[in-house]
This record gives C-alpha cells, sequence and structure tokens, in this order.
C-alpha cells in the first residue's frame, strides 16, 4: 500500500513538472527576432546590418524563393516551404495559386478587397482595422511577416497617419519589401524599423503615389540588391529608370517571374523589369 502510495506521489509530481514549465513557456515566449531590421543607435544617425554570408545557414543561402509579377501591385512569393503570398491582394488580379497569406493597403481599391477567398488564411490589412496603425509580426511556415507603416493622401490634400504598411517578408535569409502605396518620403526612423531589403518592389507610376525623383531617392537610400518595379501608370518606364546612373544595372526580364536566392543576389544594385509591368 505504501508503495503504491508513493508511485502516485511519484508520477503526479512529474506530471506537475512536465506541465508547469509548459505553461510559463507559453506566457513568456520570446518574441520573433527579424534578421533584417536595422541595428539602430542614436536617430537620425542609424546604422544598418548588413548581409554577413556568414552569419546564414548554408542550406538557407542556397534556398530559392519564385516572385512572380500577377499585376498592378501584386506578387505572388512563393518560399522553399512551399508559402504562397500575394502583395496588394485586391481579387482582380488572379495569382497562379491560392495565396497563404495575403496582405492588402487601402489607398485605392484596386489594392485591397472586403471580400477576400476565405480559402486564404491569413488576410493582413496595411491599416489599423480599430483606428489605431496595423501591427503585424507573424511566422507562416518558413516566412516571417512584418509591417512599417507611412501615412497617405486623404481628401483637399490632408494626410492620413498610418494608412499604408511597407510589409517585409523574411524567409531563405533574403529580406523582401513591398513599398505598397508609398506617398511620401521616409525619415530615418522609417528605415531604421524596415532594416536591410535585398529585394524592393516600389511603385513607378510617376506621381499617383510619388513623383519619380522622391521614388528614387527612397530606393537608392534602401540599397537594395534587386529591385522590382510595380505599379505602372502613365509614364513609360524610362522615366524611373533615367533617375538613377551607372551604380544600378538596368534588365528587362523576358518573364514574369525571378527565382532569386541569397547566393544569386546581383553584386550590383539591378532594377529588373518583369514582363507585364
Amino acid at each position: 500500500m505504501m508503495l503504491r502510495s508513493a508511485i502516485y506521489t511519484y508520477v503526479a509530481i512529474a506530471v506537475l513538472h512536465f506541465l508547469l514549465p509548459m505553461g510559463a513557456h507559453a506566457q513568456t515566449a520570446a518574441p520573433m527576432v527579424s534578421q533584417c531590421q536595422a541595428i539602430a543607435g542614436t536617430l537620425p544617425s542609424a546604422t544598418f546590418a548588413s548581409f554577413a554570408p556568414s552569419a546564414v545557414p548554408v542550406q538557407a543561402a542556397g534556398e530559392e524563393v519564385t516572385i512572380t509579377y500577377v499585376g498592378h501591385s501584386t506578387f505572388l512569393i512563393e518560399t522553399p516551404g512551399g508559402v504562397a503570398i500575394a502583395t496588394d491582394y485586391n481579387g482582380w488580379y488572379t495569382p497562379p495559386r491560392m495565396p497563404t497569406v495575403a496582405t492588402m493597403n487601402k489607398a485605392h481599391s484596386s489594392h485591397f478587397t472586403l471580400n477576400p477567398d476565405p480559402a486564404i488564411k491569413h488576410v493582413l490589412h496595411g491599416w489599423g482595422d480599430d483606428g489605431g496603425p496595423a501591427d503585424h509580426d507573424l511566422v507562416v511556415g518558413d516566412a516571417y511577416i512584418r509591417n512599417v507603416t507611412t501615412d497617405i493622401r486623404s481628401g483637399y490634400g490632408a494626410m492620413e497617419p498610418n494608412g499604408n504598411s511597407i510589409f517585409i517578408f523574411e524567409v531563405a535569409g533574403l529580406c523582401i519589401g513591398h513599398l505598397g502605396h508609398l506617398h511620401h518620403e521616409l525619415d530615418d526612423s522609417h528605415y531604421a524599423e524596415i532594416g536591410r531589403l535585398d529585394v524592393l518592389m516600389v511603385p513607378v507610376d510617376g506621381g499617383l503615389t510619388m513623383g519619380a525623383e522622391s521614388m528614387s531617392r527612397v530606393v537608392s537610400r534602401l540599397r537594395s540588391a534587386l529591385i522590382l518595379p510595380m505599379h505602372r501608370r502613365g509614364p513609360p518606364i524610362d522615366t524611373f529608370l533615367s533617375m538613377f546612373d551607372d551604380k544600378f544595372d538596368r534588365s528587362f526580364a523576358d518573364s514574369d517571374n525571378v527565382v532569386v536566392s541569397l547566393r544569386s543576389l546581383p553584386g550590383k544594385p539591378l532594377i529588373y523589369i518583369l514582363k507585364g509591368v
């Protein structure tokens, strides 16, 4: 009898020992740490994390991400783990496969839908649904997704705070950024929040977002290796390209997609115009 009681006591203690740390861990789990975010000192003199190949696992450095231009501001990002992300999803431009994640912005109806396909597991608004700024910080499969808010123009020249989000996708060691419907140049605090961007998706409409000169300053400051124009309305792409000197290469793709990895990033910044832009 005493032996049985001792065994029961031992089992009870073991169960409690197993369960309590799990509960404590669930409550104190560390937030995801961005591998791309700036290492910011005292603003405005922010310093940025630079790409160090030795800091990235060999396997991740060779993993490939496929980026397909769907239309307007919508790209489909496909990760090595099978996650599909549609940017500025509006339901009009249909990606070649159902996205796992859809990001949206609200400057115009061509950048969002209030009736997304229910099969999309994660719908991320670039604006705050509760009146405050949007704040996304989540892991979906092998992708870490976060956002940095910016303001948008509203009626009569006024600005609506935090109406747009720059979405950042961290996958396979790459830092991929989509500027959304950017209406103003960024300040040092924005650049510090964004950090390093290896791949940049940038609107080149010449005025609906920003003029080519203002947008080119943002692109130059971000120093991305691969620059993918989007949202071309009106002016020819040459207007945007003319803003850059010979420190940037230019190339027109024969297809609507590009496969990229850390190892395949160009050594010199490349403005790469996918078919359909």
